[in-house]
């Protein structure tokens, strides 16, 4: 379960100390004419920023009232109670983990940084801000997180269904590999914004997967398996 996180921490290895960000950025701002022509288009800002956000929070809410059922009586509903329960935590702390962080992080976007049209040198996330050049907020990525946060479907459909625990795994990330590419086009996130989104949102639901739906161990393994007390 932690081998996602190290293939993340090589992506950031590239992203950060070996140029990454700045490669990939550039080649982006030069293939849309060395400009974010894609900032305000149609499918890139109604559709995947806002639409693509609304409808987040309207299966979050779909989902919580299925929480809501599953906690009135028949009995037989309330196998569900709990992993509907993590699967809507799981997703808004990872959200709110992500805006917690980028309301701090003092970084600014792509679009910002005098390199790409913008007004700003590029100030890295542990130097000092020059005094009067203002806030940034643009790390982490937040709208890659609404995507990132479903992979705590994985989890869920580990406790309700294993067969399918893969897709639920795809699903969040393919969600936020749309939200997060959409994002780079508009110039308002590197890549490493994005893996350090997928990062917290992971981290967020493997550790919420240990607090509250992985089974109890069974002492009868443990013992078959040598575990046991000598």
């Amino acid at each position: 379960m932690l081998l996602p996180l190290a293939g993340l921490g090589l992506l950031l290895v590239w992203a950060g100390p070996l140029g990454g960000d700045p490669w990939l950025a550039d080649r982006l701002y030069a293939w849309e004419g060395h400009a974010w022509s894609l900032r305000d288009a149609w499918i890139t800002d109604t559709v995947i920023h806002v639409a693509g956000r609304n409808l987040n929070v309207a299966v979050w809410v779909v989902l919580l009232a299925c929480w809501l059922l599953a906690c009135l009586p028949p009995s037989r509903r309330w196998a569900l109670r709990r992993p509907l329960g993590y699967l809507l935590l799981a997703t808004l702390v990872s959200c709110l983990a992500v805006s917690w962080i980028k309301s701090w992080s003092n970084m600014d976007c792509p679009w910002d940084l005098l390199r790409y049209g913008g007004r700003k040198a590029f100030v890295g996330l542990i130097e000092l801000r020059p005094l009067g050049m203002g806030r940034g907020r643009c790390f982490p990525a937040g709208h890659a997180s609404g995507g990132y946060a479903w992979m705590a479907s994985y989890f869920f459909l580990l406790a309700v269904a294993p067969r399918w625990r893969w897709l639920g795994l795809g699903t969040g990330v393919a969600l936020g590999l749309v939200f997060g590419i959409s994002q780079q086009l508009r110039g308002a996130h590197f890549l490493s914004h994005d893996l350090y989104t997928a990062g917290i949102c992971w981290l967020v639901s493997l550790t919420l997967y240990l607090a509250i739906l992985r089974p109890p161990a069974d002492p009868r393994r443990a013992a078959r398996s040598g575990g046991g007390t000598p």
